[in-house]
Order: C-alpha cells, then sequence, then structure tokens
C-alpha cells in the first residue's frame, strides 16, 4: 500500500527547519541501467514521511534541494503516489523523527521561474495563439517548445515587453483548487490530464489559467524581471529559451565583467566594445591574410632554394638513392609546407640543361628530407613512384624508438631524443646533415 505524504511544500519556502517523521526507510534503485543492469541498489535510499517540505520533480520543475536530518538531500521524486526523498546510503538512518531544511534561495528560484514561464507561455497563447508544447526549468537556462516554425527578434522583444508590463501591473497569482469535472469552468490555456483528484489551477490575473503542480509566486511583479536568449528550431517546433529574476541579475553582472574586459584590451568605450570586437576582427583577419601570403611565399623561396641544393646519396640495403636533406630550427608544420611546395617545383628555368639534372623536379629517384631539430622530427617526400617511403623508413624509424607514419609518397617520423633522431640518420649514413 503507497504510504502517502502530507504535501507541505505549497505553503512553505522558509529557511527555518521544520519537523516530520521517517515512515520507512528503503533502497532505492534508479530507472538507470548499471553494469549488472539490475540498477544501483547500494548507494542511495529512499526515505517516506509524513509530511514533506520538498517539491518533487514534475511539471517541468527541478526537484527541491536541502537535507534531512543533516543528511543532503539527493533528488525528491514522485513514484506510484509516494514521494521519495533520496539521500546517500553512507549512513543508514532510523524511522523516526527527522529535521527538514529547505534551500529556499533555490526554491525562490524555480518558483521565480515556474511563474515567469506561465507568464510567457499566457501572453504566447492569449496574445499571438501560439501553444507551449512542453516546458524545461533547468539549474541555468530554462526553456518552452511552443508550437511556430519560427520566432524573429522583433517578435521575441515585441513579446519581452508584453511581459515587462505584466511584471511591473504586478498581476496577483491565485490557486484554485478545482474538482476534476469542475475545469470546463476555467477558460484553461491547455486541458489537465485524466484524473479523479483535485486539480490545482494557477490563474495570472488578465493573463492566463493553467493547470499546474508546480511552485509559483504571489504575484508577476516578484518576478522581477524576464530575458528571452534566443530561439531556434527544434522538431518542427521553436525552442524559446528564457532566464528570469536574478539570473537576469547575474547575466548582466556576467556581461558587464567580460564588456569591461573588452572595453580595456582595445581601448575603446564599453558602449562602442561590440563594434571594436568586430573592427578588431576584421583587422585581425586581414594581417592574417597577409601573413598567410608571406608564409606561402617565404615557404615557395626555402622550397626553391632547396631544391637547387646538391643531393647526396644514401644506401638503403640493396638500393642507392638520390636525397636532398635540410635541417631547419622550424616545426613540422613549416616544414610540411617547404616539402609539399619543394615536390611540385619544376626545375628553374635559368638552368642549364646539366644543372636541371639535377634539380628535384627532374629526378625520379630523389627524396627530399626535412628534419626540426626543434622537436626531433623528420618528413620525407618523393615524386617517384618507383620509391616507397613507407618501407624505406618504418623499420629504422621502430628500430631506434620512433614513432611514425606514412605512405609511399610521405613519410614523417619523431624521436624523444636528439641522440634517437642522429642514431636513425646514422641508419642511413646521413650524418652529415
Amino acid at each position: 500500500m503507497a504510504i502517502k505524504t502530507l504535501r507541505a511544500y505549497y505553503d512553505y519556502a522558509s529557511p527555518d527547519p521544520v519537523e516530520a517523521e521517517i515512515l520507512e526507510v528503503r533502497p532505492y534503485v534508479s530507472g538507470e541501467k548499471t553494469g549488472n543492469e539490475t540498477g544501483d541498489t547500494s548507494s542511495k535510499i529512499a526515505l517516506l514521511l509524513d509530511k514533506t517540505i520538498f517539491f518533487p520533480e514534475g511539471g517541468g520543475q527541478s526537484a527541491d534541494r536541502g537535507t534531512i536530518n543533516g543528511q543532503t538531500l539527493i533528488d525528491v521524486i514522485e513514484e506510484n503516489n509516494e514521494i521519495l526523498h533520496i539521500i546517500s546510503a553512507s549512513s543508514m538512518p532510523q524511522t523516526g523523527k527527522a529535521v527538514m531544511l529547505l534551500d529556499h534561495r533555490r526554491r525562490r528560484d524555480l518558483s521565480v521561474c515556474h511563474t515567469a514561464q506561465h507568464l510567457l507561455s499566457g501572453i504566447l497563447f492569449h496574445q499571438y495563439g501560439i501553444a507551449t508544447k512542453s516546458v524545461h526549468m533547468g539549474d541555468e537556462i530554462c526553456f518552452v517548445d511552443i508550437d511556430c516554425n519560427e520566432l524573429g527578434e522583433s517578435k521575441r522583444l515585441e513579446i519581452e515587453d508584453l511581459i515587462a508590463d505584466a511584471v511591473e501591473a504586478g498581476k496577483k497569482v491565485n490557486v484554485h483548487l478545482c474538482p476534476p469535472n469542475d475545469t470546463a469552468s476555467f477558460p484553461l490555456r491547455k486541458q489537465p490530464p485524466l484524473s479523479d483528484e483535485v486539480i490545482r489551477i494557477i490563474e495570472i490575473e488578465g493573463v492566463d489559467f493553467s493547470p499546474c503542480c508546480g511552485t509559483h509566486l504571489g504575484s508577476t511583479a516578484e518576478i522581477g524581471m524576464m530575458r528571452l536568449l534566443g530561439a531556434e528550431k527544434y522538431k518542427g517546433m521553436t525552442r524559446l529559451h528564457f532566464i528570469a529574476g536574478r539570473r537576469c541579475l547575474f547575466e548582466s553582472r556576467l556581461l558587464r565583467k567580460n564588456a569591461e574586459i573588452v572595453s580595456r584590451a582595445l581601448s575603446v568605450p564599453l558602449a562602442d566594445s561590440g563594434h571594436g570586437v568586430l573592427d578588431f576582427i576584421e583587422k585581425s583577419s586581414s594581417l592574417e591574410q597577409k601573413l598567410k601570403l608571406l608564409t606561402t611565399e617565404n615557404c615557395r623561396a626555402k622550397a626553391e632554394a632547396l631544391i637547387n641544393q646538391k643531393s647526396i646519396t644514401i644506401e638503403a640495403g640493396s638500393s642507392r638513392i638520390d636525397a636532398i636533406i635540410a635541417s631547419y630550427d622550424s616545426d613540422m608544420d613549416e616544414l610540411l609546407n617547404i616539402g609539399k611546395t619543394a615536390i611540385k617545383l619544376p626545375a628553374p628555368a635559368s638552368q642549364s640543361s646539366a644543372a636541371k639534372q639535377g634539380s628535384i623536379a627532374l629526378q625520379n629517384s630523389t627524396i627530399i628530407i626535412l628534419i626540426s631539430k626543434p622537436e626531433n622530427k623528420f618528413a620525407a617526400f618523393t615524386g617517384s613512384k618507383e620509391i616507397n617511403l613507407r618501407s624505406l623508413f618504418a623499420d629504422a624509424v621502430s628500430a631506434h624508438n620512433g614513432k611514425g607514419g606514412g605512405g609511399p609518397s610521405f613519410f614523417q617520423a619523431g624521436f624523444e631524443s636528439r641522440k634517437e633522431l642522429e642514431a636513425f640518420m646514422e641508419h642511413f649514413r646521413m650524418s652529415n646533415f
């Protein structure tokens, strides 16, 4: 038989302690699966009380938090008409006296958000014919999913003004306890689920009537402020994000702090910080393009110098391969750009026919090996289809504690130390790099 708990949370939002009786203590099995697919029965327990000041999760509103006999309340849920107070099982309580302490600041925050949501949904429905399909009130951001394809910025600002008007008017919030067969006497925005219990109907005078099990304020004036943060398409509807009450204050402080940082960094007035950021981005983008061009030109110059460099012959098993080797005080990103550019360059037109025979562009048996001294890495390139760089280097790299990879025309690897890199190079008789 289900244990009935007196729901005292509707009339209580104080930091003062309240006494109750623990009627039952039972292991709590969450709906989430664990590794053994049976649920976790060891880390949490559920307390069932004769009365509670803690609102259980429902109607889009999160559950209250607080303590019971000093134990932190993890969650409050309603299952099978019972209210379960979930705490850690690290110290198993006994039935008997319980002292409840409510996190009243969190309760007020949630009540503010819930009342603000009713105000928003009422204005959307009665002023614009837009129905609210679902509601979520998180600890940071709240949202409603509404039955429309799009809600542009101008319309959102218009709705915000209507909300502000209702907040400043201090419209009273009334609670009506209605028998199930009496709901037709109220102009409800949405119909309640079928039930044989008394239904709570929340009225915002002149704005909205809606069935709701959540906690609310006494008037819209207590909301203080509400902001619509943005809208996005969601499953054929529009998801509208909002904040209310002190959350607006916290966001204002954060935005002000960030704006002041931007203002000081860019040496622009606070009111112009947005335009200052856009100007900075535009200038940065222009400089980035110039830097990219200069970097490309620099890599091409180094690549042209590279292909005119005299090659050496290295031994790879029974094969002898011509190689152009260069060592740089650069990172691998620059070396990769140099190598990729060099391998595509034609022989310089100013060279004689004999000289062109030494150009990388015309030597099918030539490879380029570029070494990054700061990073103890190398990269190898070839344009020849007769050479497989992976076959040439992979085993030797592994033998010298290096790590790398690549394919027939490109291979790169790195070593823990300069000494290991030198040993690898010596393996191919390249110690003169």
